[in-house]
């Protein structure tokens, strides 16, 4: 072996040494996601069967009613019902699914906006904050408020910035910008990309680039897809108004300022109902507060036009609606980026030619990612694990029932979400009241059943309301 020939560029390794990063990075997102949505938290909240009831029930005629909202998700999970069975993992399976592609888009379109670098330490930071691993997780239709917004953007920024695929590309925009109009809030994305152009010179010099009858192709694709949604606002008004995020009764400004303030900015106490709280560290705070000026300062730009104008539209809707806070995700994130770019671009003019300071500030730049990705981490696992405020808002009851049970008695609350777990469990029974020897009964419905006493309890591992079902015997 001639040692001076020595070139580590020929190994196959080095090659596509950016390729292999990438697939790891991807193998253990997904790892992560599926651990996730099986163990933490590992159990369902109200939500979450609320979902599932109106998954499992969907039909035709509800393509044109105002059970139509969120109906891509729906349809989605109904067929991981029909495919998989029922459990909490296939309740979870879509917005795993959805996750892990949102992760990936948000990868590729901040690689798209920003340096390669400045896109992976940022990424890292989004995809281990608790609200997005609770989201990529969680069994209902929130993940979407992250997933079209991510995709949307991405594609229409290959739309302008390249010419390969073009055609393509048009009608992948127009698909998702269709079924993105069945989520609540998403119309205002849509808003945000056409005002950019509308007001842009160089947005609308790229647009005119475009064959018009491409995309004439796209808006009637558009018309056709939302046309069943368009039928259900003719025929149930109020459903308009849900899509744009106009509550049916005016706020408390008040009450709605304190929750989004919680959701920021709420340090102490970790959070309470199903979400922990705030949703980025004060670290993650400070480099989007620091994005902020730098995109208030270099506005000109068509990125920066549309994070501005995103935000100040996202501002009153966020405040009218609190729960849908979420949505505000990718915009903050995109500062985030823009936080971090401008943090290191400042630091290189500082040392223009000595390569030891250049390196010297990359140090604590990645100290900060490492100690901000950690600190998200071990909050998600440990909240979801140990917080007494967030814990208790999820049952395990589906994974507690014993094999072989036969005839499970409910309440009436109950009853529509076992009913759902009957009917891909066919040899269950749910009722009211006893229909076997042996039963059944979940905590709601404990009560002295004529002729019945209890054989068993089945206990869950939380501390306060751990009897789950009793086992009823004649």
């Amino acid at each position: 072996m001639n040692i001076g020939r020595f070139k580590i560029s020929e190994f196959f390794v080095y090659k596509w040494r950016y390729y292999i990063g990438y697939g790891l990075l991807a193998i253990g997102l997904l790892l992560i996601l599926i651990i996730i949505g099986r163990f933490l938290p590992g159990g369902l909240s109200n939500l979450e069967t609320q979902s599932v009831v109106k998954s499992a029930s969907i039909i035709y005629k509800d393509f044109w009613s105002a059970n139509a909202i969120n109906l891509p998700y729906h349809l989605a999970q109904h067929i991981c019902f029909a495919l998989f069975g029922i459990s909490v993992f296939t309740i979870k399976l879509p917005s795993i699914i959805l996750g892990f592609l949102t992760a990936v888009g948000l990868v590729l379109l901040l690689r798209q906006w920003f340096k390669p670098g400045i896109a992976i330490l940022t990424s890292l930071i989004a995809i281990t904050t608790g609200q997005f691993l609770f989201f990529a997780q969680n069994g209902t239709p929130d993940i979407l408020f992250l997933f079209w917004p991510v995709w949307i953007i991405y594609i229409a920024s290959l739309i302008t910035n390249q010419s390969r695929f073009r055609k393509s590309l048009i009608a992948v925009f127009f698909v998702l910008a269709a079924l993105s109009l069945y989520t609540p809030i998403s119309v205002y994305i849509l808003l945000v990309i056409f005002g950019s152009i509308a007001i842009h010179p160089h947005l609308r010099f790229l647009i005119k680039k475009i064959q018009p009858y491409r995309l004439a192709v796209g808006g009637v694709v558009l018309l056709l897809l939302i046309a069943p949604l368009a039928f259900a606002i003719i025929k149930t008004p109020q459903l308009g108004f849900t899509l744009l995020g106009i509550p049916p009764s005016w706020p408390d400004f008040g009450a709605n300022l304190a929750i989004i303030g919680s959701q920021y900015f709420g340090f102490i106490g970790g959070g309470h109902g199903i979400i922990i709280t705030p949703f980025f560290e004060l670290g993650s705070l400070l480099l989007i507060a620091l994005g902020a000026y730098f995109v208030i300062k270099t506005r000109v730009t068509a990125k920066n036009y549309i994070v501005t104008i995103w935000v100040l539209l996202l501002i009153p809707i966020v405040i009218l609606n609190p729960s849908y806070t979420a949505i505000t995700f990718l915009p903050l994130v995109i500062l985030l980026s823009s936080g971090l770019e401008g943090l290191l671009s400042h630091w290189y003019q500082l040392f223009p030619r000595n390569p030891y300071a250049r390196i010297g500030g990359l140090i604590p730049v990645i100290l900060l990612v490492l100690i901000l990705v950690s600190s998200g981490m071990n909050r998600y696992i440990y909240g979801y694990l140990y917080n007494p405020n967030i814990v208790p808002n999820f049952s395990k009851d589906l994974e507690l029932i014993p094999k072989g049970t036969h005839n499970i008695v409910v309440s009436s609350s109950e009853q529509s979400f076992y009913n759902v777990v009957a009917e891909y469990k066919k040899q269950m029974v749910i009722s009211t009241t006893p229909v076997s020897d042996t039963f059944l009964a979940t905590r709601d419905a404990k009560a002295d059943y004529t002729g019945y006493k209890i054989d068993r309890i089945i206990t869950s591992s939380t501390s306060q309301n751990g009897d789950r079902f009793y086992i009823y015997k004649r």
